[in-house]
């Protein structure tokens, strides 16, 4: 058991910056915060910003045990000091020095560079995050990165700092992912600064408007997220146009780097380390595909929306990456968008499209590493072009498998989307209340917004869809009644962190008291776990009629 931050030291081992390119222009000393052109080089070193007067919050100790931490290094003073953002004081062999690294913007498969304030794609990247370690604990390689941790050279302008309260967010949505079974960068730390403050747009009290109506101070915070790395669909694509476009002489050659830099950080177990790198990238955009299509089916089947489905808000690992407007949909609407910002484009169900044109902005990005191969080009087109059919694939199992069926019945599912529509369903309660097979709709009723009563049609529809739908569970299946609702309930969270649940805790921690987010770990992080009757009352229910469209719950138009 790690206790000591000497003993943590023990286990680094900085594979990005030992076998990549650091940016020729960057200072040694990791004096870098400001906004600057990086053309070249994989990383910038750069030196996090340390907030003032630390204050410990709270810390994962799922993650502390799987990385084989004791839960007091937590609040030791040289692990406050180090994940706050003071690196001048670790033991070696730890760099005192982090980095960033820069990445190219794809909106819905469109390329940009107007975010880059030199309107070249040169200072687009981690703007207020930076890796401060990379180790081997318990086998497996872990990238830790603080987020809010001040100015990097891609900062564009910004202060570099996270609130308390979207760091609270992301803290807590994290290891509720992980519970909940969908792949995910993790949670470490939550250190927040009781004394210093940026201002930051918000929603005043009951808002009801689309954009945030005021100006409020808020405590800065650094919340560690932990991932096997944090490389980038954008970050690739970065590298892939620079070779295309030939911006240097080393372009080609850095651009190979990175491909094989990820493939051992994220593929090494199922990509040969001895193949050739036309067919490890064939294998990369092979083994990416099916990561991507799981991970969105994963997403839809608990009722996630990312909201903000960039390319560079893209794991290329194929996990769920960069919390910033998420959102757990309660009433079923397809067309569900927590973000002000987002469209049409990033809304729930749309998002095995938004998928689908992330990577073909890999498969863009690779591209170049094949051009001299025409076989292998055709057959990453077939790779390319087969994306559609194993995202549907991926996408029937699952709706299957929240229905408790052995194969999928497109008809059956259709049929429910329309009464969850009309009926104004809750997402989670409904699929919860069904995995319990109820013998009638009386049950179902505790997931609805609507009163179904007043509609003697719409009842009679749902009591013949329900029938139909037991009539084939009972007729398709080899398992009992009691079996099959055992497994609907392991597809089907209880719980999902609700944004009206977060907002009382983030408003609490304001002042001092940080109660309900140690409450919402325990409860969120067994997510499918029938818990004491508290719990059920307090966190499976309805959202109240009088939070639906409220700024700051129902939709936001930051994050910071």
């Amino acid at each position: 058991m790690i206790q000591t931050l000497k003993e943590l030291a023990e286990h680094v081992d900085y594979s990005l910056m030992d076998t990549l390119n650091r940016d020729p222009d960057a200072s040694k000393d990791g004096i870098d915060h400001d906004p600057r052109e990086v053309f070249s080089g994989h990383y910038v070193p750069v030196n996090p910003t340390p907030i003032q007067d630390p204050e410990y919050i709270a810390h994962s100790k799922t993650l502390f045990a799987e990385l084989g931490l004791a839960d007091t290094l937590a609040e030791s003073e040289d692990f406050m000091r180090m994940f706050s953002g003071d690196l001048s004081q670790l033991p070696e062999p730890m760099s005192k020095v982090g980095w960033a690294t820069g990445y190219a913007l794809s909106i819905y498969g469109t390329e940009y560079y107007q975010q880059c304030p030199f309107g070249t794609g040169n200072g687009y990247g981690d703007g207020r995050a930076i890796s401060v370690l990379e180790g081997v604990f318990n086998g497996k390689r872990w990238e830790m990165q603080l987020k809010g941790a001040g100015r990097t050279p891609y900062c564009r302008g910004a202060d570099g700092r996270a609130v308390l309260r979207s760091s609270i967010r992301e803290f807590l949505a994290q290891e509720h992912m992980v519970a909940l079974g969908v792949p995910t960068s993790r949670s470490l730390s939550l250190f927040v600064s009781k004394s210093e403050q940026v201002k930051r747009p918000w929603y005043s009290d009951d808002s009801r408007s689309k954009d945030p109506d005021m100006m409020v101070s808020e405590y800065v915070a650094i919340s560690t997220r932990v991932a096997p790395s944090f490389l980038r669909v954008g970050q690739v694509e970065l590298f892939g146009r620079r070779a295309r476009k030939k911006e240097h002489p080393k372009a080609m050659q850095e651009l190979e780097q990175i491909v094989l830099h990820l493939i051992e950080r994220e593929y090494s177990e199922q990509i040969d380390s001895h193949l050739s790198t036309t067919e490890k990238v064939l294998l990369l955009a092979h083994a990416f595909r099916f990561r991507l299509a799981l991970l969105v089916a994963n997403w839809i089947r608990v009722g996630y929306c990312q909201g903000n489905f960039n390319s560079d808000n893209c794991a290329a690992g194929g996990f769920t990456l960069d919390y910033g407007p998420f959102g757990f949909m309660e009433l079923f609407n397809p067309e569900y968008q927590p973000w002000t910002g987002g469209g049409k484009h990033f809304s729930f169900f749309n998002q095995p499209r938004a998928a689908y044109e992330n990577f073909t902005q890999l498969c863009s990005a690779l591209q170049p590493l094949l051009e001299s191969d025409d076989k292998a080009l055709k057959k990453f087109e077939e790779i390319r072009n087969d994306f559609s059919p194993v995202i549907q694939q991926e996408m029937e199992k699952m709706w299957a498998s929240k229905l408790g069926l052995d194969s999928y019945d497109a008809a059956l599912l259709k049929e429910l989307f329309d009464l969850m529509m009309k009926t104004y369903v809750d997402y989670t309660l409904f699929f919860r209340e069904l995995s319990a097979i109820p013998e009638n709709i009386e049950q179902l009723k505790k997931s609805f917004y609507g009163n179904v009563s007043e509609d003697q049609a719409l009842e009679k529809r749902w009591s013949e869809w329900l029938e139909k739908w037991k009539a084939l569970i009972n007729t398709n299946s080899t398992k009992s009644s009691e079996e099959i609702s055992k497994q609907m309930k392991s597809i089907n969270p209880k719980y999902t962190l609700r944004e009206w649940h977060l907002v009382p805790a983030y408003q609490q921690a304001k002042m001092d008291d940080y109660s309900l987010i140690k409450e919402l770990q325990e409860v969120m992080t067994v997510p499918y776990a029938e818990q004491s009757k508290e719990v059920e009352e307090k966190y499976y229910t309805l959202k109240p009629t009088e939070l639906f469209n409220i700024g700051g719950i129902s939709h936001v138009s930051c994050s910071s």
